[in-house]
């Protein structure tokens, strides 16, 4: 099956929170109904990349079958880690960023890393959100998460 995944997270211009994530999933199913499926959590006490890469992973932990994913989201942070194979030294080799310094967030790189196993997943980046609204409605999920009563705080801060 084809599943489109429309990923964002917001940190609502604080790097310490509190932002959200939302994720749209859209597939067509065998009759060729186009379906969809809103998923956001209550605001998270984290930071904008964490909370991008959850996005993602909320995406993929809900597909409950093997399927070609194409993931949509407006964060370099993680498209360009698939994209230019970042992913592959960072986490797979132990390779350190720059001078040495230690990889960031690689409890949650793993966790996406396990939540695609049973997928074939291409990363799209959406640059500002430009002509996908999908992905601006992930946005204002992100955004009412965010404005949300449920606080999760993000274990790996």
């Amino acid at each position: 099956m084809q599943v489109k995944i429309f990923s964002d997270g917001s940190a609502r211009g604080n790097p310490d929170g509190p932002g959200g994530y939302g994720t749209v999933l859209q597939y067509i199913d065998s009759k060729g109904n186009l379906h969809e499926k809103e998923l956001s959590a209550g605001y998270v006490r984290t930071t904008n990349n964490r909370m991008e890469l959850l996005g993602a992973i909320a995406g993929l932990e809900a597909l409950v079958r093997p399927c070609q994913v194409d993931l949509y989201s407006d964060s370099q942070y993680l498209v360009k880690a698939f994209n230019d194979h970042w992913i592959d030294g960072w986490i797979k080799k132990g390779w350190k960023r720059g001078k040495n310094e230690p990889v960031k967030n690689v409890d949650l790189w793993k966790r996406l890393l396990s939540a695609m196993e049973p997928h074939q997943v291409t990363f799209h980046w959406v640059k500002g959100h430009a002509g996908h609204p999908e992905n601006e409605r992930c946005d204002q999920l992100a955004t009412s998460a965010a404005d949300g009563e449920n606080l999760l705080v993000d274990e790996g801060v």
